[in-house]
């Protein structure tokens, strides 16, 4: 038994995780996001130098499909929910690189952020990523401005339900990252799981509510006990800027 629908916009984006972040700039949530997140890391600050060459050496491993050295380019936090055969298998559904540029390297005292434009198989993708203090990712994330905020959704959920909590993180905007880090993620499906039953599949995404900033997607999603409902809310540009795990999902009528 599915939630019913409901006029769920408004609510949601005041109960979610994303506070005020669901209505910030994106220049002002990269920003605030990237410096929150390199505050974290200890050491000397990267050079611009040594942030490009460690952007380098992460786009040399995504090109040359290397999961081993792409784990070893995350920070802690990140490798410890994946691992190199998960980055493997993941690196086997993506489309190929074929070449890259990087488009702008800032770095500082706050940290590094690195922009950068992957040529693929299916066509150019723009990455962001922020690097901490030691050249290891912290966090990034996907332009996806121009793909369906169904897909973007549902690929989201999807992520999810693998396990792929990194991959997950990285469709959300910069500043929900800061709160929904991929450990957070892990426990939210985990959580929802102890109430749901376990996962079965991801089935329909549908674009509930539109308005010209903000868009909603539900998300269907089966276990084993009941069938719920992720609400998933999305910017302009196509960030996931909250997601309703459901407290007390619907069960069976």
């Amino acid at each position: 038994m599915l939630r019913p629908l409901r006029s769920a916009l408004p609510a949601l984006l005041a109960a979610s995780l994303i506070g005020a972040a669901a209505t910030a700039p994106l220049a002002q949530a990269q920003t605030g996001a990237a410096s929150k997140a390199a505050a974290s890391s200890s050491g000397t600050a990267l050079s611009v130098e040594q942030a490009r060459a460690a952007a380098v050496r992460i786009l040399n491993a995504v090109k040359n499909g290397d999961a081993k050295a792409r784990f070893a380019q995350f920070s802690p936090e990140m490798q410890a929910v994946t691992s190199p055969s998960m980055i493997a298998a993941t690196m086997r559904t993506q489309p190929k690189v074929l070449s890259y540029e990087l488009l702008s390297v800032r770095s500082g005292m706050s940290g590094s952020t690195v922009e950068a434009e992957l040529t693929t198989k299916l066509g150019k993708r723009v990455v962001f990523m922020v690097l901490n203090n030691s050249g290891k990712i912290d966090r990034y994330y996907v332009d996806r401005a121009d793909d369906a905020s169904s897909q973007v959704a549902l690929q989201f959920v999807q992520a999810i339900s693998t396990g792929n909590f990194i991959t997950a993180q990285s469709f959300l905007s910069p500043g929900t990252q800061v709160e929904l880090t991929p450990a957070v993620l892990q426990s939210k499906w985990l959580e929802l799981q102890r109430e749901t039953g376990t996962f079965v599949k991801v089935g329909r995404a549908v674009e509930a509510e539109t308005t010209p900033d903000t868009r909603l997607v539900l998300v269907n999603v089966q276990f084993n006990r009941l069938a719920d409902n992720l609400y998933v809310i999305l910017n302009g540009e196509n960030q996931i800027t909250g997601v309703d795990f459901p407290e007390n999902p619907a069960g069976p009528s």
